[in-house]
């Protein structure tokens, strides 16, 4: 029998790939952090000889979800007040609370936002925000699967914007062989990057064969005014300058018409919706049937916790399967909030799925709950019957982080101090 760190046996396995389905009467052998294999019970107790076996009778367990888009640190801006537009609110409340981030803001910002987001059994997060590279050591510490944004600005001229794509690039350097942390780079939405900028992004990204993701069709005056400056909609634009391919991934992409999602299949890029924070501020919804239709793959974000509040790949979900009205199915929200996310975030390879040879990021959901009981269904149950306090179990490349709803990854008393203490900071505009 071969040897393995531990043997999982959930009431349903819901692998998300190779099959979108529910699975009774199945195990997942897993040892040095990897999926060994996935087969009936009594198959894998016959080849295995497990260090440890984890039974959990009444629960579901799933990849990990993965927040496709996020900005981690803003969740110390939650007492900011929100409101739409969405540019509005960035100009006049966001703008001015972030005098006083710093390298120590983003740092604590983020340990506290991976500690929330594995207690909502997010296992892979995308971040967008300033200092990177605190962001990016947040999670190399904690273990947690990563895509760092670099964020590319429009600067004064030509030479400084220059320097600002070869400081994103060495930070690339840094990070190139990370087992944990990748990067991308994380321009601002269209209309606010000439196109040489832009130009330049590409070249750059193509010699490092790195991936780009930013806002696109996030509101319907972006849409306006991209057609009346450039006669082009943003997505079309952005086409003829040669951006969009494979690795490229359209943040939001609300307001779009048969011919956006034609050009966004031929092209081969990824979306990721945001349907909490993009309603919560005006800015539409994504059309994710259309984009499952055609065979563009999407995935969920959070967006900033600012707006749209708790770090909850499930609820993200829910809300996009509520809006389509009953044309995103249990099975394929789920699947978005798994595989599709890592798709958009290159990380497939890695995460999004239960299959033998990816990274064991797990999580366990239980069911014995009134509200999931007379389902039918056990997607349904997971979609619409349960909440993310039902996570009971998550696992990081193999090692629990949160173990029957403790987590075990951080001091949460420690990360609630300093919430607090940010909170105040954040409330007065004071810079520590």
């Amino acid at each position: 029998m071969e040897p393995v760190d531990f043997l999982i046996t959930p009431r349903w396995l819901l692998p998300i790939a190779p099959a979108n389905v529910a699975l009774e009467g199945y195990a997942v052998a897993v040892t040095a952090g990897r999926i060994v294999a996935v087969g009936p019970v009594a198959q894998l107790e016959s080849r295995f000889d497990a260090r440890e076996r984890i039974s959990r009778g009444s629960h579901a367990l799933l990849p990990g979800f993965v927040n496709a888009h996020t900005r981690a640190s803003m969740a110390l801006m939650r007492g900011l007040r929100v409101h739409a537009p969405v540019l509005r609110w960035q100009r006049e409340t966001v703008a001015p609370a972030e005098s006083i981030v710093s390298p120590d803001f983003v740092r604590e910002g983020t340990q506290l936002a991976i500690a929330e987001m594995l207690r909502a059994g997010i296992t892979a997060f995308s971040d967008s925000y300033l200092f990177p590279e605190e962001a990016a050591r947040a999670a190399g510490e904690a273990r947690m699967h990563a895509a760092i944004g670099l964020p590319i600005s429009e600067v004064a001229s030509e030479a400084d914007s220059a320097a600002h794509l070869d400081r994103a690039a060495q930070l690339w350097d840094d990070y190139r062989a990370d087992p944990w942390v990748s990067l991308y780079f994380a321009p601002p939405a269209p209309f606010a990057v000439g196109d040489s900028t832009l130009a330049r992004l590409r070249i750059v990204a193509d010699e490092l064969d790195a991936r780009i993701a930013m806002p696109v069709h996030e509101t319907a005056l972006e849409v306006r005014d991209s057609v009346s400056q450039h006669g082009l909609r943003p997505l079309q634009r952005l086409e003829k300058l040669g951006l969009l391919r494979p690795g490229f991934t359209a943040l939001h992409l609300n307001h779009i018409e048969p011919a956006d999602v034609a050009l966004a299949a031929s092209a081969g890029l990824s979306v990721v919706a945001c349907p909490q924070a993009d309603l919560r501020l005006g800015s539409g919804s994504c059309a994710v049937t259309s984009l499952l239709q055609a065979g563009v793959p999407f995935g969920f974000g959070a967006d900033s916790p600012a707006a749209s509040g708790a770090f909850d790949l499930l609820a993200e979900a829910r809300l996009a399967a509520l809006l389509s009205s009953s044309d995103l199915s249990s099975a394929d929200a789920l699947s978005a909030a798994t595989l599709g996310g890592a798709i958009a975030l290159g990380l497939s390879a890695t995460c999004g799925s239960i299959e033998p040879g990816k990274s064991a990021d797990l999580i366990c959901i239980d069911l014995a709950t009134l509200a999931c009981e007379s389902f039918t269904s056990v997607t349904d149950a997971v979609l619409f019957g349960a909440t993310r306090r039902q996570i009971s179990d998550v696992w990081l490349g193999g090692r629990a982080a949160v173990s029957e709803s403790q987590l075990l990854a951080f001091d949460e008393r420690e990360l609630l101090r300093l919430a607090r203490q940010w909170a105040d900071r954040v409330a007065q505009g004071v810079t520590p």
